[in-house]
């Protein structure tokens, strides 16, 4: 019995450039649909680049049509909270877009994608971006790292037990009208 394909969107949120990578696995096949960047202009507003982010990740996911997005966890040391709260906004802007598209959303801490693939929390940027070229048969590795931060985020989450979960997609609430009283 043929096995039905699982296509997975990994995003890198950052509000000057979020990567993306959409890849689909097929029985024990792992394959790049499409990966790129969402890029804001940097001279706008902060409400004007997170309603770029959210246009344009809400045109990729049209695009890609997954069944499940993982974004990567807030980091942030305590030294730099300013950082912490704008990363929070483009993670709470992909969030959004997922949910609007009734899509499940999850996250994966960096350190967890980097031991999947590398085998160590600490890997360097460039041991992760060879190991997505090497595991998506790649010619060219992907750039920048945004691109293949994201593409390492979908590859750590087919490979993690939390798997089936991605087929349960939440129902859509209903609205009440009225007061409650």
């Amino acid at each position: 019995m043929p096995t039905k394909p699982l296509r997975v969107l990994g995003i890198d949120p950052a509000l000057r450039v979020t990567g993306y990578g959409a890849i689909e696995r097929v029985g024990e096949r792992i394959a790049l649909i499409e990966a790129g960047i969402v890029a804001p202009n940097v001279d706008r507003p902060l409400e004007e680049r997170l309603r770029e982010l959210h246009a344009g990740i809400v045109d990729v996911i049209a695009q890609t049509r997954p069944d499940a997005i993982v974004i990567e966890e807030l980091y942030s040391t305590y030294k730099n909270p300013t950082t912490a709260i704008l990363m929070g906004h483009a993670r709470g802007v992909m969030c959004l877009a997922g949910a609007q598209a009734r899509l499940p959303v999850f996250t994966l801490g960096h350190s967890y994608v980097k031991r999947a693939l590398i085998g160590s929390g600490s890997a360097r940027k460039e041991q992760v971006n060879a190991m997505v070229t090497r595991l998506l048969r790649l010619r060219v590795a992907p750039k920048p790292n945004d691109v293949s931060d994201a593409l390492a985020i979908a590859l750590a989450y087919l490979n993690s037990s939390e798997l089936p979960a991605v087929l349960r997609v939440p129902p859509v609430p209903r609205r009440r009208r009225g007061f409650i009283g």
